[in-house]
This record gives structure tokens, sequence and C-alpha cells, in this order.
């Protein structure tokens, strides 16, 4: 007997994207890739609206899910009020808001959004590793009956916040993480092996888009340490930023320099990166950029030595791994390895999130 191509009743959600840009991009063309399979199988997407940092547009309905944006029907500026108010409707839809920016004014909003019954999924680290009190209000907003997902805040599409989540939620209890979480600084360290000044190597990675748009901002380590101090909260530990001990690889000299200016001054990285090469090399170890929590609750992000025999002296290219050691884990500890940097496996992990919220939604 053939199975039927689609279902009696449909689940539909409304969605809102903030932030269209490599990431929020790429996720609309996913979505609108998979629309068809997903109404096979009982879920409907609309997108509603989509606002940037100055403009913003709001269709009831865009069945091609306007992988392009730009050539939406109707913009005007960008009012986050009647953006949430447009999704949300008032016919008591399912409504979701995919945050992509990287604004501390769009993360304020999660816990009104939430507290209205809005499901929220984002890549935006500013929430998870935020102020403990916009958390707090967030996982209170929660209440009712909204989710608040963000596995992609931490390496991109790989699942490390769900893999903790369900040792967690299983009974087991973290001890500690160590773990490679920037894809860019993944890459330099592979590169990085004496043949080429670092800063060639910077530069390279610029231009292939790696690395922000001030390299300065993956070299700080700021970027790992929320990271780490996400994976923290979700084990219920009150880690703040404060609380993390972050080696900057950027020179003082040049972490005073205007971004323009910046980049004309690269090679001040050059001299400091390649004593710790030869460090490394004479102790036959290799450079990783390593972030960890121990289990008296000591968090750091440093450049460190590994010998040959480490798991993450093996990484390959871009590649996050991380490594949680549990009561269960405790003797052999899990890793989670995998690309984790493009906005492509970004875009499958806030995707995946979108799934997980649609599948235990009611038919209404």
């Amino acid at each position: 007997m053939a199975l039927p191509t689609t279902t009696a009743r449909q689940r539909v959600l409304a969605v809102g994207l903030v932030g269209p840009g490599r990431v929020g991009s790429a996720l609309l063309d996913q979505l609108r890739t998979a629309q068809p399979r997903l109404a096979r199988s009982g879920l409907e997407l609309r997108l509603c609206a989509v606002a940037a940092s100055r403009r913003m547009w709001l269709d009831a309905d865009d069945p091609e899910l306007n992988g392009r944006h730009d050539s939406a029907q109707t913009w005007r500026p960008s009012n986050l009020d009647e953006f949430a108010a447009h999704l949300r409707g008032d016919d008591g839809r399912h409504a979701l808001v995919i945050d992509c920016s990287a604004s501390e004014a769009v993360a304020s909003r999660y816990p009104e959004w939430l507290a209205a019954g809005m499901h929220v999924v984002t890549p935006n680290k500013l929430a998870s590793s935020g102020p403990l009190p916009r958390l707090q209000a967030i996982h209170a907003a929660c209440g009712s009956g909204a989710r608040f997902r963000y596995e992609a805040t931490v390496c991109a599409g790989l699942p490390v916040v769900q893999t903790l989540r369900d040792l967690l939620d299983t009974g087991d209890a973290l001890l500690a993480v160590e773990g490679m979480f920037s894809g860019t600084l993944a890459w330099l360290c592979n590169r990085h092996d004496g043949s080429r000044p670092f800063s060639e190597w910077v530069h390279e990675a610029h231009a292939l888009g790696y690395t922000e748009p001030d390299p300065r901002d993956d070299l700080s380590g700021l970027d790992v340490a929320r990271k780490l101090v996400i994976l923290a909260r979700e084990a219920g530990w009150s880690l703040s930023l404060d609380d993390v001990d972050v080696q900057s690889l950027v020179p003082d000299e040049l972490a005073r320099l205007p971004a323009d200016q910046a980049m004309k001054q690269l090679q001040l990285l050059d001299a400091p990166m390649a004593r710790h090469l030869a460090d490394a090399q004479a102790q036959g170890c290799v450079l990783r950029h390593v972030a960890s929590l121990d289990a008296k609750g000591h968090a750091s992000v440093r450049l460190a030595q590994l010998p040959a025999s480490h798991p993450f002296a093996h990484t390959r290219l871009t590649d996050n791994v991380v490594q949680f050691t549990t009561h269960r884990y405790r003797d052999n500890p899990m890793l989670v390895q995998g690309p984790g940097a493009g906005p492509e496996v970004t875009a499958a992990g806030v995707f995946a999130d979108l799934l997980r919220i649609a599948e235990a939604l009611e038919v209404r």
C-alpha cells in the first residue's frame, strides 16, 4: 500500500527572521528548499516577516519563503514592536522568531517575545552568555509554553548543546569541558607551521571569509569565552564572562589601533606567534586554541601546546571539537567534532532547532 503524500491535518508555523545576513540568507534558502518536503510530512512554514537593521517587510504569506529578500514587495523602516505584533497575529497561531543578528537590542526582546507565546531560535550568543538576570528572565518567560533554543550559538551546526542537554537530562553530571570552539582559530593553528608569517595566514583567512570583518574579534578569544559560558550555564554553573581567564592573541599595540589601520599592521602578530610556535615545536607539540572548564569551576581560553597524542592535535581545517568529561564518561570522555564555521552549517543548526520546536506543535 502506498504511503500518503500529505497528512490529513497540517501544523502551521508562522516564522519571522531578524538579520537576513550571511547566516540568515542561507537559512532562508534551506527553508525554501525544504518547504515541499515538510508540507508532505504535515508542517507548513509561513515566512511572515523579515527585519534587517534599518528596514523590514511584513507579508501575510510568501509561498516562496522569499530567499532573496531584496525582491520583497513592500519595505518599511524596521520596528521590532510592529514586527512581533504582525508575526504573532490575532488568530492564535504558532509563531517563531529566528534571530540571526548579533544585536544586543534584539536579544533584549527575547523575554517579552517568549512571554507573549512566541518561540525563539537563535545563533546569537549575547543572550545565553550575557548578564545572568536577562537569561533568568528568558527562562522565566518560557513558562508561557514558548521555547528558547540556541544550538547554533556553540560550534555552529554541531550537536553540542543538545548532546550536553541529553547527558544532563538522563542523570549524568558534567565534570569538565575542553574544546576548540573557533573554526577560524582552528584553521589558523593548523596552517601556522613557520613557513609563512602568521599575519599572512590571517590575511588569507580574512580573504576566504573565515574571520570576522575585524580579525581581532576572533584573535581576542572573547567569542570563544562566550561559548564556554553558554555550556557552563547549560550545566547549571553560574559562570559569567568576567570569570573566564582569556588569553588574547592580539598585542596591546595592535589592539589600540582603529580597525582600518589594524588590518595594515597585522605583522605585529608575527613575532609573538613565531615564539609560541618555536616553543611548541621544541617540546614536540602542536599549537591549538583551547577553551577549558574544570571540575573546580576554573575557566580559561588560551593558546595551548598539545602533544601529538592529544585528540585535538588531529583536527582538520575549520574543525571544532568539544570533549565532555562526565560521571559516565569519566575515563573515556565524549567527543563531538566537525566543521564549526560557515553560514550553511550554522543555518542548519538553526533549522534543526526550528524543527525540534515544530515537532511538538499541536494542530491549530
